[in-house]
């Protein structure tokens, strides 16, 4: 018999499940197809349960000791539950937290008494019934239906984890999209971890690994990589909008009327898809994938008090496309907008057309060994890049689909890591790893933001590793390295870091920006300051074809000077639209 869910569990549980998820952090990353194929996954439901966690009174979250064991287990739930509410990230990262709310929501509800199992599963119940309502079109093979098949076993007296583990190996058979690639729900794999680590901190034994034959991504330790040749089953998924979504909007809303929140729901539902609403009590937090970012704000403005409102430009399923770039002719800002009416202020589009130039890194002809292909934003990146011995494809050319196809065949490898070193091209990227692998060649995507990220996945890469082993490593060093840019604005905008002018000099850390200056050494240095706070090993620098004279070298000064134990290398990149490129490994 198990002890009981009480405060003490729930304390081991988040040590145990932090830890779980942030071993398999980057394998959800590396499977992450559904709902986009963003490569996220797993760094959002680490961010959430994260938050979660340090919500928990002070103690001894791996023992449980604390000064603060008065408080019973569900109202450390509820305030985890508010923590990860405040701090979600992403879809994944929404409905994690609306499922702890259930939790908390359940075991209050009933006395805590875990001897029997009743607490648990009145628990996991609420938290699976929780997380399906906040989703406006639940989808079955994802975290939902790991979530539903825990509780049925908890609630006949069985093995949750066990069952999640099933659960999970059988999410390809349920979503075409998984099926397409190979590979299980990343959302499902982070949760089952979650359950594996509850049941653990139950004392309970936690269920062997799947056996040989399971669905790819299966195990929770395994390797999760993308396999050729898996069957769809018949497609499944929510409504088609009917103009595909290019944002992602996510903002906390603070309303006292459910019925003003059932209003945004419906109201947001036709914009688009991935209707996530989760929280209660006044504060809720909204995200939802749309084509119209304005609308859903002012959706939200209509329903209460939206704030910490964060937009992210989510590419289309257009995108790469052959309309799609002949209508756009090939060239995008950095939001993708390609107008003057929002997206980011940042100079230019992406550099000329170039045509591709890719250098086989195996084999050609038999169809033997493995490649890597690279996109690069520059020149001098591309030189690098095929000296590591990468066939390298520039921006422009990769916005479509068949010119990253006809990349990953011209290195005639059997197995092929395709580096899109672009949030923006994951999706293009994605349908072109599923045509190779129609034609036989496995091929995975490595979620790759930015091209220092590349780098650093191309730095660990070893050809005559597993495949999936080499796949996972290299996600890994992308994953660990952060990243950021200097750039100039190109016309009045506004920014997370407040409204620039044309003529600004901008920082952006891992995507947003965070500074704005006048003057490209001090803006940089202060970048990579913040950076650097956060701890590192080795500065990337990467300069562009305008980054002024001298930049190199201060930002070198700066390192000696403040981290003693860091290193630097300094590469020519000679991309035209940032001035410089910063990863921190």
């Amino acid at each position: 018999m198990p002890p009981p869910l009480d405060t003490a569990a729930v304390r081991r549980w988040c040590a145990l499940g932090l830890e779980a998820l942030r071993a398999c952090s980057a394998r959800m990353d590396a499977i992450n197809v559904f709902p986009v194929a963003d490569g996220d996954t797993g760094t959002n439901l680490c961010l959430t349960f994260e938050a979660a966690v340090a919500a928990l009174p002070s103690g001894d979250a791996a023992t449980g000791n604390t000064a603060a064991e008065e408080a019973t287990a569900a109202e450390v739930l509820r305030g985890m539950a508010r923590a990860a509410l405040l701090g979600a990230r992403g879809n994944s990262g929404t409905i994690l937290a609306e499922y702890l709310r259930g939790m908390a929501q359940g075991l209050a509800d009933g006395t805590e008494s875990g001897g029997d199992g009743q607490a648990l599963a009145r628990a996991l119940r609420c938290g699976a019934s929780a997380a399906y309502a906040a989703v406006a079109h639940p989808v079955e093979g994802t975290m939902l239906t790991v979530a539903a098949a825990a509780a049925d076993a908890a609630e006949a007296g069985g093995d949750p984890a066990a069952a999640a583990h099933e659960a999970l190996a059988a999410t390809p058979g349920r979503l075409a999209a998984l099926a397409r690639a190979g590979v299980v729900d990343a959302g499902g794999l982070g949760l089952t971890a979650l359950l594996t680590a509850l049941w653990a901190a139950l004392g309970r034994p936690v269920p062997e690994e799947p056996a040989t034959g399971a669905a790819v991504g299966a195990s929770v330790t395994g390797c999760p990589v993308p396999a050729p040749g898996a069957a769809a089953p018949p497609a499944d998924g929510p409504p088609q909008t009917p103009f595909p979504p290019q944002f992602e909007v996510m903002y906390l809303l603070e309303a006292g009327d459910p019925k003003a929140v059932d209003a945004l729901r419906a109201r947001l539902d036709p914009l688009g898809d991935s209707l996530v609403i989760g929280g209660g009590e006044g504060l809720w937090s909204v995200h939802v994938h749309v084509a119209d970012a304005g609308a859903a704000v002012e959706a939200g403005l209509a329903a209460g008090r939206p704030y910490r409102i964060r937009i992210t430009h989510l590419p289309t399923a257009d995108h790469g496309t052959e309309e799609g770039s002949e209508a756009g002719t090939g060239e995008r800002s950095r939001d993708g907008s390609g107008d003057d009416t929002g997206g980011s202020p940042a100079r230019g589009a992406r550099g000329g057309v170039h045509e591709a130039a890719v250098e086989p890194t195996a084999p050609g002809p038999t169809g033997r060994g493995r490649a890597v292909v690279a996109v690069v934003p520059g020149e001098g990146l591309a030189a690098l890049c095929r000296r590591a011995g990468a066939g390298v494809l520039q921006v422009a050319e990769a916005t479509r689909r068949d010119a990253l196809v006809a990349a990953v065949r011209a290195t005639g490898a059997a197995e092929v890591a395709l580096l899109p070193n672009d949030t923006e091209l994951h999706p293009v990227a994605a349908r072109a790893a599923d045509a190779v692998r129609a034609a036989g060649i496995r091929c995975a995507v490595i979620p790759t933001r930015a091209a220092v990220q590349g780098l650093a996945a191309l730095a660990v890469h070893q050809p005559d590793r597993r495949f999936d082993e080499d796949v996972v490593t290299m996600t890994s060093a992308a994953g660990a390295t952060r990243y950021g840019e200097v750039t100039v604005a190109e016309r009045q905008s506004w920014t997370t870091a407040g409204v620039c002018q044309a003529g600004d000099v901008l920082g952006l850390v891992e995507g947003d920006v965070a500074l704005i200056g006048n003057e490209t050494v001090r803006v940089a240095t202060d970048v990579l300051a913040r950076m650097l706070a956060a701890g590192g090993e080795l500065v990337t620098l990467v300069l562009g074809a305008e980054a002024p004279e001298g930049l190199a070298a201060a930002l070198e000064h700066h390192v000696r000077s403040c981290h003693l134990a860091v290193d630097t290398v300094v590469y020519e990149g000679r991309q035209q639209e940032a001035q410089l490129l910063i990863g921190v490994e």
